[in-house]
Formats: structure tokens, C-alpha cells, sequence
């Protein structure tokens, strides 16, 4: 990192460059940028980290006699699942507008301390309805981390650059979701300590690491071009004027809109937001695929544990194929970025996910414990990154700012309504081979699928129509 540079005077007032297409040569840009992105890149994605650990790390005490220790049934589980996506549903949106209102810097910074507080004092539950108050309180403080995140992305690079790091940003909930498996196959073992269950010290040491990256975030994320400062250092930029004014320019010189930044979002942009058809395709699309990977994530550890695994062993054995989906949803991000195939890319991980379902619901039939634990791994691998690939995509289809941060509301919005009833796909007399369960999840992406498909099309038809009304434009010129 390099030297923390004092700036004085208005943060954007900067000193004109005598030749601004000298200063903004390709390789100008790429240092700085470079710069950028080992700053801003890996706070937002501990952030994303921190947020799936303490979101998904219910999955993991649920082996360790978490229902049994509080005095709750699976079914009741699924309603305190409910509760979480409930409570950033409602609060997603009215979120985004305060980080939108007071900035990045400070607000993704206080989420962090919310959340994590709240995930600590999940392992004080010993009862219903402390269970339902924690999911609802932990959804509520986590609701517009992420859309506020992916906002946060669009405001200090170009829409190009924003889709690439929109994969990377995802990382973070990717090696969350597998990091939290295996760290509470160890964790877990705790079980005795201090008089303690092992599901006490998961929610404690999980919800503690969170607080403590609280503090780092506030240290050191950067506000906004306007404010480039940290909340806890405001004295300090990481960049100097010059550096801030050739980072901005590029920014600017992309999407002019992005320099008329308003105190809040305009009720116009809501309209436009909402009329655009092409924002809901993939508000659905998502809803589509994040349903049924939400239910299975958390109720994969228990289903490999049905399998014969031992009941820790189970936690670890879970986050393989998480594990895998890192390098395999970064080819896919590679592919979707390098050669633009953005609606390829989201419908080949859709078919994958799909194809999952139609394993686990053949290999649990069968005696042969590696095969069914074999369907397991490959749901795990594809499916999550098709969720981020479609954000990408959508972003592209976004005109300004406003519009892609309502966008980003939307679409995560879309996500966690398909907590709401995700969380209720595997249920308790289904069990333990979820017949009905895994059927539901090919036929609720098999729709996905087919809107994707749709999209798709109507992206190849827009680019033709685009480019045959340029060549009239160049013939009649």
C-alpha cells in the first residue's frame, strides 16, 4: 500500500492538468487503477465474507444439535430462514438510500459492527422466539450490504471495470460460504469448552472476526471521489489530487452522468428503474436461481451427514464443492469478461445448477454413499457464481448510476426473497431424501433457464438493430 497522502481544500477541486490526453494514457490509468483495486477490492470482499459467515454459519450448527439445544423443529428452522431474508427484503431498499445519502465509507463500515453484534449474541438463543428475533435483527442490519457494495464498485469505475470486479466482489460470499463449512468442522469441536455447545463458539468467534473487520473497513475504506477518506482516518487519502483527478476523469469520460451525484435517488429514476423490463427479466432470474441454492446450502451439511458421514466430518466433507466452485465460477467470470459473453456464460451456469438437481434427485435413490455424495459436490460447484454473472450482466443494461443502484437493490432484493421461500424447499417430512424438495428446484430453475434463454435473445436481436442503424447512419453519411 502506498503512502497515505494529506489532501486540503474541497476534495474535488482539482488543479487542471495541462494536457489531460497526455495525463490519461493507458498506463497512467492502469497504475492508478491497479492502486485502486488493492484498496478498494479487498475491503469490500471481507466485507462480503464476513456477512456469509455470520448468514451461513446457522448451516453448520445445525450438526452440532442446534435444534435440539434451543427447542425448535426443522420446520420452525425454516421459518426463523424466512425471517432472515424477511428482514432485508424490507429494509434493502431504505438501506441503499442512507448509503447512497452518507456514503459508502461510513455506512458499509457501521454494517459491519451491526451485523457482527448481532451475530455474536446469536449463541445466547435458547428459545423460539430468540431464534426468530436474531434471524429477522440479522437480516435487517446485513440488508443493503451487498447492492450497497456493487454501488459503491459502479461510482469508482467504469461500467466495464465494474462488470469485471462484480466477480471478483463475489469471492468474497464464495469463500465465505466454503471457509465457513470447514472452519466449523474445527470450531465445532469446541463442543464442552467452558460449559459451552460448539454452535455457542461458532456464532461468538464468527460474529467477534466480523466486529474486528469492522474496524478495518473503517480505517481504511475510502468514502467516495468527493470524500476520498476512511470514517476513522479523515485527515488521510490514499491518493494525492492528481491521482484522484485522473481516476475521476476516466470515470466521467465512461458515464458523464456519474458526475451529477444527487443528495438522493429521484422519484423519475424509480420510474425508469421499474418500467425497464429487461431490470425485472433478471430480478427473476435470480429469484429463479437463488431459491433452491439457498435451501441447499443450508441444508447440505445435514444432507451428507444423512448419507452415513459423521456428524462433523459431515461440515468439512460440505465445503468441497464450494471449494471447487472458486477456480470454476473464475473461468466462467474469465470467459463472460475476456469475450463478452455475458448471457452465455449465466445460462451455461444455470444448466449446470440445473443438472445438479437432477442428480441429487436420482443419486439419493441409490445405496452407494460416494455417488449421492458425488450430486452433493456438483450442485455446491455451480450453484452460486450464475447469481453474480447475471448481475454483470444486468448492470450493462443500466443507463446511470441511479438507475444500476436501484438495479442492485432489485436484483439483491430478488435474492433474498428466494430466502423467503428457499428456506422452505426442504422440509421436514420430505426428509431424508427430498423427493420433493429436489423436484421443486428443477422446476423452479428449468423457468430461470428459459427467461435466461429469452434475455439472451433479445440482447443478440437489440446489438443487430443497433448495428444495422449505425451502418445506415455511416451509408447515409
Amino acid at each position: 500500500m502506498s503512502k497515505a497522502a494529506t489532501t486540503s481544500g474541497e476534495p474535488n477541486q482539482f488543479e487542471p492538468l495541462r494536457d489531460d490526453e497526455e495525463a490519461l494514457t493507458r498506463q497512467v490509468i492502469t497504475d492508478n487503477r491497479s492502486r485502486l483495486d488493492f484498496i478498494i477490492m479487498p475491503l469490500l470482499t471481507l466485507g462480503f465474507f464476513c456477512l456469509q459467515l455470520d448468514r451461513g454459519n446457522i448451516a453448520n450448527a445445525i450438526t452440532d444439535s442446534f435444534m435440539e439445544d434451543v427447542g425448535i423443529n426443522q420446520d420452525q428452522f425454516n421459518v426463523g430462514q424466512q425471517m432472515l431474508s424477511l428482514g432485508i427484503v424490507l429494509f434493502e431498499i431504505p438501506s441503499n438510500m442512507i448509503l447512497y445519502r452518507v456514503g459508502p465509507g461510513k455506512w458499509l463500515t457501521l454494517q459491519l459492527f451491526l451485523f457482527g453484534t448481532v451475530s455474536t449474541f446469536q449463541a445466547f438463543q435458547d428459545s423460539y422466539g430468540s431464534f426468530i428475533a436474531t434471524r429477522f435483527l440479522l437480516g435487517m442490519t446485513e440488508s443493503g450490504f451487498i447492492p450497497g457494495g456493487l454501488w459503491t464498485l459502479s461510482t469508482w469505475y467504469t461500467r466495464k471495470e465494474t462488470a469485471k470486479r462484480v466477480m471478483f466482489f463475489y469471492f468474497g460470499n464464495q469463500f465465505g460460504q466454503a471457509s465457513s463449512k470447514l472452519l466449523a468442522y474445527g470450531i465445532l469441536h469446541m463442543r464442552g469448552v467452558g460449559g459451552r455447545a460448539g454452535w455457542f463458539w461458532l456464532f461468538t468467534i464468527m460474529g467477534t472476526f466480523t466486529i474486528v473487520s469492522g474496524f478495518v473497513l473503517g480505517f481504511l475504506l475510502p468514502d467516495s471521489f468527493k470524500n476520498p477518506r476512511s470514517t476513522f482516518l479523515p485527515r488521510f487519502s490514499f491518493f494525492t489530487e492528481r491521482e484522484l483527478h485522473i481516476l475521476q476523469t476516466r470515470v466521467l469520460l465512461d458515464d458523464p452522468k456519474k458526475g451529477k451525484k444527487k443528495k438522493r435517488i429521484g422519484l423519475d429514476a424509480f420510474k425508469k428503474a421499474f418500467s425497464n423490463w429487461r431490470l425485472w427479466a433478471h430480478f427473476f432470474i435470480t429469484l429463479a436461481n437463488n431459491g433452491p441454492q439457498r435451501g441447499f446450502d443450508t441444508y447440505a451439511p445435514s444432507i451428507v451427514r444423512s448419507f452415513g458421514f459423521g456428524q462433523l466430518k459431515s461440515n468439512a466433507m460440505a465445503s468441497v464443492g464450494l471449494f471447487i466452485q472458486l477456480p470454476v465460477s473464475f473461468s466462467f467470470s474469465y470467459v463472460s469478461d475476456h469475450f463478452n459473453r455475458r448471457g452465455e456464460t449465466v445460462i451455461a451456469g444455470f444448466s449446470m445448477h440445473l443438472l445438479g438437481y437432477v442428480f441429487n434427485r436420482i443419486f439419493t435413490e441409490l445405496p452407494q454413499k460416494g455417488v449421492r455424495y458425488f450430486g452433493v459436490v456438483w450442485t455446491q460447484t455451480f450453484g452460486t457464481f450464475s447469481h453474480p454473472l447475471n448481475i454483470a450482466w444486468m448492470s450493462l443494461a443500466c443507463d446511470d448510476s441511479e438507475e444500476r443502484a436501484l438495479a442492485m437493490a432489485m436484483v439483491i432484493m430478488g435474492a433474498n426473497i428466494a430466502g423467503i421461500y428457499g428456506a422452505q424447499i426442504f422440509r421436514s417430512d420430505d426428509t431424508p431424501l427430498y423427493r420433493r424438495g429436489f423436484s421443486i428446484g428443477i422446476g423452479v430453475l428449468t423457468f430461470g433457464l428459459t427467461l435466461a434463454t429469452i434475455r439472451y435473445i433479445d440482447d443478440r436481436l437489440r446489438r443487430r438493430h443497433i448495428r444495422q442503424q449505425s451502418a445506415l447512419k455511416l451509408g447515409h453519411g
